[in-house]
């Protein structure tokens, strides 16, 4: 059995291939297009996976879209004549694109299935799950649980904005939803946007901003009780309704606000790449303990409707690491497993997954491992006949090296305060870099945050960078129970490690609370002594392992700094001329792909070192 599954023409287009044992493939569109949270179909993710399984559509046992879009133009609809007159000029716009293409999903998505390859309608089944049920299936079935709770949580799909659901050996049973216009990732975008930040994208800069806010400071309690006051009223369900004189967003094509915001927290929305001050840090963590407290409230009733031990979090909300730390250590369930690809791309792998266990009846085996997701890495992969062309393309000065003498040189140069580029195996599914397309550094050296954010990265200084560290030695470094394989989960650095805050650290500037070494891995211990940690671990990546263990036995540090391959505004890195270019854009000092390395200073000269400022959209 072939199933083919489709998430599109909304944010981060994927596509994901699954058969009656196993995820063969997935990935996301913009890693083909180089779009950053490319909407469009997902041409190159779909030839990918079918390449990947040596298949063609005709192959195929079904496609599944992973929702339903006449539910979507229900809500639409009903949306519209509720609000009417508002967002009349929204209707007469969107109308014709609905009654032209999204209505008629069938016949579009056979129209673009035809630029993949020939195949006859009557080759496939055609089918659309639910929106939270393709959230839930990608939850629930790669997960190690035989039962547990799901709580998927997210912007919205064609009604719901949040689920509890069951799940029982190959079942899925929905026992409760959360209707738009009411949305707890709706609201966090909202303080995303009034923030500055770019919707379905800068939501995670909001959480990194969080943390600078003053946790002590009588503003941020005064802002979270205007939100809980006016903005939200959040029940002991976990339930929200939201006030719909503030919010502008159901009758219009994106986000937006309502100026009674201004009255109410005393400034205007800041303009994007302007300067952050105080006020902004405060309104963004009093944003974050009111997402956190729902979030906490959410699986309290998930628990007592399932009786599980266990709870799966899929929905765009399940990408906010912080929440899921907090979840973790209120204890409220045994065990948490988090789908690494947790938002739309993720659903694609779902709507697959749904097909195969509740449509077409298939039972379901738990993964042997440590899940079914194989570390996440799902996407291509590229031989040394790849590396060897780039290298005369571009005329790149590298050699390939036997693995250990690759792991210590890379060590070395680590050691050194060298920012690498590291390129190994298959592309990782998901938005974190989990050691197959990341930039690794020291997270010793006091320099390298400040070095990788703004000659590397390129982008905002208050962003903090995430540990990769030996699975056997997290707790060394971390209060962390268990693992984190993904990089979904915040828990504190160990107490021993952190350095004492000066007097008034909270009523420092930004800029100076920023450069404050907060601990003995300065490089990844964020403001408020936590880290987002991955675990790595040697059955899933055993080369990355390989080299943190190098590392480890030349340093004494078990941890490595990562963070995704790419600049800002750009996509995660998928091949190696990718990798090439955005190593010759940068500062970068290595990169290494595969088994081969290349040093920056014996590089030619590379006329376009600031396209990438022209060519990726600043997200």
């Amino acid at each position: 059995m072939n199933i083919l599954g489709i998430s599109a023409f909304y944010h981060d287009s994927a596509a994901a291939l699954v058969t009656d044992t196993t995820i063969l493939a997935a990935a996301q569109e913009e890693r083909f297009s180089r779009k950053k949270h490319d909407p469009g179909f997902p041409l190159g993710a779909i030839q990918y996976c079918l390449d990947h399984a040596g298949c063609t559509l005709s192959d195929l046992d079904a496609v599944v879209f992973y929702d339903k879009p006449f539910l979507k133009f229900e809500r639409l609809l009903e949306t519209y004549y509720a609000y009417s007159p508002k967002g009349w000029q929204s209707f007469l716009k969107s109308m014709p694109i609905w009654m032209g293409e999204k209505l008629f999903m069938k016949r579009l998505l056979y129209k673009e299935l035809k630029a993949v390859g020939q195949f006859k309608k009557k080759d496939f089944q055609l089918l659309f799950p639910e929106h939270h049920l393709s959230h839930a299936a990608s939850a629930f079935y790669p997960s190690p649980f035989e039962d547990a709770a799901i709580l998927t949580v997210d912007g919205v799909g064609e009604w719901a904005t949040a689920s509890i659901c069951k799940g029982q050996g190959k079942d899925i049973s929905v026992l409760r939803e959360l209707h738009f216009p009411h949305s707890l990732g709706l609201l966090y975008s909202a303080f995303t946007y009034y923030l500055g930040f770019r919707v379905n994208s800068g939501e995670y800069k909001l959480m990194g901003l969080a943390p600078y806010g003053n946790p002590h400071s009588e503003r941020v309690r005064s802002f979270r009780e205007k939100i809980l006051s006016e903005l939200v009223s959040l029940k002991d369900d976990g339930s929200i309704w939201l006030n719909p004189k503030y919010f502008r967003y159901a009758t219009g094509f994106r986000m937006a606000v309502d100026p009674r915001w201004q009255q109410l927290f005393g400034f205007p929305r800041r303009e994007a790449e302007s300067d952050l001050e105080q006020i902004h840090c405060d309104l963004a963590l009093a944003a974050q303990q009111v997402t956190e407290e729902a979030v906490l409230r959410l699986a309290r009733t998930a628990r007592e409707l399932t009786g599980s031990k266990h709870l799966c979090l899929a929905g765009g909300v399940a990408l906010n690491c912080v929440a899921n730390g907090k979840l973790q250590q209120a204890g409220i369930f045994d065990q948490i497993w988090i789908q690494p690809a947790a938002g739309d791309a993720g659903g694609a792998l779902g709507a697959a997954l749904a097909a195969r266990h509740i449509y077409y009846g298939e039972e379901r085996q738990i993964a042997s491992g440590r899940d079914g997701m194989q570390g996440a890495y799902l996407g291509p992969e590229f031989e040394r006949l790849e590396v060897e062309r780039m290298v005369r393309r571009f005329g790149a000065k590298g050699k390939p090296l036997e693995r250990a003498a690759l792991n210590q040189l890379v060590a070395q140069r680590l050691a050194d305060g060298a920012a690498v580029g590291w390129m190994q195996g298959r592309m990782e599914f998901g938005p974190r870099a989990l050691g197959n397309r990341s930039i690794l550094g020291d997270p010793r050296n006091p320099e390298m945050q400040r070095k990788l954010n703004l000659k590397i990265k390129y982008r905002e200084s208050f962003r903090p960078f995430a540990p990769a560290v030996l699975a056997d030695r997290a707790t060394e470094l971390f209060e962390l129970e268990g693992d984190s394989p993904y990089m979904l989960l915040v828990q504190p650095v160990q107490a021993a490690l952190r350095n004492a805050l000066p007097e008034g650290y909270h009523d420092l500037p930004l800029r100076e609370k920023l450069y404050f070494k907060r601990s003995s891995f300065p490089a990844i211990t964020h403001i408020d002594f936590s880290a987002r940690i991955q675990t790595v671990h040697s059955d899933t990546n055993p080369h990355f392992h390989s080299l943190l263990t190098t590392f480890r036995d030349l340093t004494g540090s078990p941890a490595l700094v990562n963070t995704s391959f790419n600049v800002r505004g750009e996509p995660i890195v998928c091949t190696p001329d990718d990798a090439y270019r955005c190593f010759m854009r940068t500062e970068m000092d290595v990169l290494v792909v595969n088994d081969w390395v290349f040093e920056k200073t014996e590089q030619p000269d590379w006329a376009e070192k600031d396209a990438w400022q022209e060519e990726f959209k600043l997200d």
